[in-house]
């Protein structure tokens, strides 16, 4: 692959050793999207053959302590055409323990995906209005100065609403802030006193405080908290027992879990791997604080995508791309209601969502037919870095290998 090529994938994709061999799974024992009955003359799969093992293998085989770009990786590959899952790397470096294929993670921004399917279930129901202004539902929370903005536009990225002020965006300040707890009305009260980016709906600019304000918007409607509700509606009704929210105080992720690591310089020019698997994530809150599993995320895109979750005239926001720039590269939007589109080099598109805390880099998505869908975590040792992780973007490619 090119560097022209692997540029175009990280790019679209970020819009978010000691243990041996890979562990991999092939067959049926990954849950996937049921195959088209034979008596049923659709279309044809966008992805019509099985998973490539040796590639997905080679792709997150080395990984642990002395790997330059991730400790372990968690991978679910499904679709039509058969599963795969795979491990590699280890639990922590301490010990060097094989990574825990079952084990919980931090899945940052993949929480976006979340809040959105519940945003879009109350908009099937009538209790909010896409195109309504946000203001007339959080009259005391947004000012006049936004108050053309609408439900969809915090959705889809194009509010215009700035990022609130935080510790900084280098490791070293948020590592000082860990265990800060913050209440997202104070996130909101101090972005909207600045004036807006752009005007509404002209622009595209990922930012979490959109799905900050859409935390706030559904606990408004439901008269409940966020986490409450997603359980209810999302958590529960498809059995992800082992997804949860830390809440404000919580720095732990429950049960079994890999570490994460975030690789720190030292004076001397050596490197550090820094265990940063306890951390508050208050600040994320609904636009990425969610932990969770590739099992419980792999039910939740297959029942996503197929329907079962939100009404098919509201999700039909999550894979419609607004027809605006990017406000920051000037290029064409890639963002949707809570995922993106990504098109491969060999013109298959796929939807989904990345996400990134330090230590734990995920990611959901599939072809929209669910033909080919995939789950990975993988612990990076630079996870918000501004390039993508190699790890991460072999998986991509090895998955969707036809």
């Amino acid at each position: 692959m090119n560097r022209a090529t692997r540029t175009l994938i990280a790019t679209a994709l970020v819009l978010g050793v000691a243990a041996g061999p890979a562990v991999a799974h092939t067959g049926s024992g990954v849950s996937s999207a049921p195959a088209p009955s034979s008596a049923t003359q659709g279309p044809a799969p966008l992805v019509s053959t099985p998973p490539n093992a040796t590639a997905l293998e080679r792709a997150i085989a080395g990984l642990g302590a002395d790997h330059e770009d991730a400790t372990a990786a968690l991978v679910r590959v499904g679709g039509t055409s058969g599963g795969w899952q795979g491990s590699s790397g280890v639990a922590d470096i301490r010990t060097g323990r094989p990574a825990i294929e079952q084990g919980r993670f931090r899945a940052g921004s993949v929480t976006k995906a979340f809040t959105s399917a519940v945003v879009l279930q109350l908009a099937a129901e009538g209790r909010l209005d896409l195109d309504g202004p946000v203001r007339r539902y959080l009259p005391e929370t947004v000012p006049e100065a936004y108050g053309t903005v609408t439900v969809r536009q915090l959705l889809n990225h194009t509010s215009g609403i700035q990022a609130a002020d935080g510790p900084g965006d280098s490791f070293e300040a948020q590592w000082e802030h860990r265990f800060d707890v913050t209440d997202p009305h104070d996130q909101i009260a101090d972005a909207v006193t600045k004036s807006p980016e752009f005007v509404p709906g002209t622009a595209q600019h990922y930012l979490n405080i959109n799905y900050t304000v859409l935390g706030v918007l559904i606990e408004k409607v439901t008269g409940t908290t966020y986490e409450k509700a997603v359980a209810a509606r999302v958590l529960r009704p498809l059995g992800l027992r082992d997804t949860s929210f830390p809440g404000r105080f919580q720095t732990r992720i429950p049960g079994r879990h890999n570490h994460g690591y975030q690789a720190v310089a030292r004076e001397d020019g050596s490197t550090e791997l820094r265990d940063v698997t306890e951390w508050n994530s208050s600040d994320r809150w609904a636009a990425g604080d969610i932990i969770s599993t590739t099992a419980d995320l792999e039910r939740f895109t297959v029942a996503l995508f197929s329907g079962r979750l939100v009404p098919a005239a509201q999700l039909e926001e999550m894979f419609t791309v607004p027809g605006v720039k990017d406000f920051v590269t000037g290029k064409s939007a890639t963002m949707t209601a809570g995922m993106s589109r990504i098109t491969l080099p060999d013109g298959t598109v796929a939807w989904g969502k990345t996400g990134g805390r330090h230590g734990y880099n995920t990611a959901i998505g599939g072809t929209r037919d669910l033909s080919r869908t995939l789950v990975y975590s993988v612990n990076s040792t630079d996870a918000k870095g501004q390039d993508m992780n190699p790890v991460t973007l072999g998986i991509v490619m090895a998955a969707f290998a036809k």
